[in-house]
């Protein structure tokens, strides 16, 4: 069940992403302090996290919009615990995400990853989701490092 996530939810998420591999420890401080400030309401009235809830959660999705834009969101973080992966759930997440914002009329949803080797499957996920590489810059995160930003347009006007 796809649900708004709560306070409580924090430190479960917290592992779930430090579980997946993919984030180091600072990221996982930030991760802690973001959702600090989204439930302290620092963060704006437009910033949404979602869980994926199966008996305490198993995926998390965090998106919001770009600033100074006219319908163009980030999505921030999706995640799903290694044992829940491969059964769709991170699919499931994604096309939350997109019905919520099409329904709101937005037009373009952003995805930044690593062009690392250890995130080959985020990406296959993302083109198999309907995303196209839209940027790549060189050496973003670290020296060999690339930043990916894929793109899905959310409507009609937004192709």
């Amino acid at each position: 069940m796809i649900r708004p996530t709560t306070p409580d939810d924090t430190t479960a998420l917290i592992a779930l992403a430090d579980a997946t591999g993919l984030f180091g420890p600072n990221d996982l401080d930030e991760l802690g302090e973001v959702l600090t400030g989204y439930f302290a309401g620092s963060l704006g009235r437009d910033h949404f996290w979602v869980t994926d809830d199966d008996g305490g959660p198993v995926g998390v999705a965090y998106y919001a919009p770009e600033r100074m834009t006219d319908g163009t969101w980030n999505l921030y973080l999706l995640a799903v615990r290694p044992d829940r992966q491969g059964q769709g759930r991170g699919a499931t997440l994604l096309r939350h995400v997109e019905q919520t914002l099409t329904a709101r009329g937005e037009r373009v949803l952003l995805v930044e990853t690593s062009g690392l080797e250890s995130f080959d499957r985020t990406r296959a996920f993302y083109r198999k989701c309907g995303y196209d590489e839209e940027a790549r810059i060189r050496d973003f995160y670290s020296a060999g490092n690339d930043k990916l930003v894929y793109r899905k347009a959310l409507t009609a006007q937004g192709q």
